[in-house]
């Protein structure tokens, strides 16, 4: 009877570390939205979000979207934000100065699309 608890809780506690590190929203400033203006470099689309390379200011930074489902459903598709389109994010950066960026708004010509 212990066994299978014990196989229990260590399945558990091991699908729970990945998820609690993937998504640590607190190493970036919230209360300092930056935007940057230019194009991808690169691009994917896909799961569990999208993400892309933009260069701004002399550095490769990279772009943190939300899932492609939600995108999609708001409206933004692959195509307006394919590399060497330009466009517009509005995020939060990470604290310890790596170049990265949690985006939360993306916005081409008149358009904008709020991702979170």
């Amino acid at each position: 009877m212990r066994f299978p608890m014990l196989i229990a809780a260590v399945a558990l506690a091991a699908t729970a570390l990945p998820v609690a590190a993937h998504h640590g929203w607190s190493s970036y400033d919230e209360s300092k939205p930056v935007t940057l203006n230019g194009s991808f470099a690169e691009l994917s689309w896909g799961n569990p979000h999208g993400a892309a390379k933009m260069r701004w200011k002399g550095k490769l930074w990279d772009v943190i979207l939300a899932p492609t489902s939600r995108m999609e459903a708001r409206g933004l598709s692959r195509a307006e934000v394919e590399p060497g389109k330009r466009l517009r994010l509005t995020g939060y950066v990470r604290r310890d100065g790596t170049p990265e960026m949690r985006v939360e708004r993306v916005m081409i010509g008149d358009k904008t699309v709020e991702l979170r």
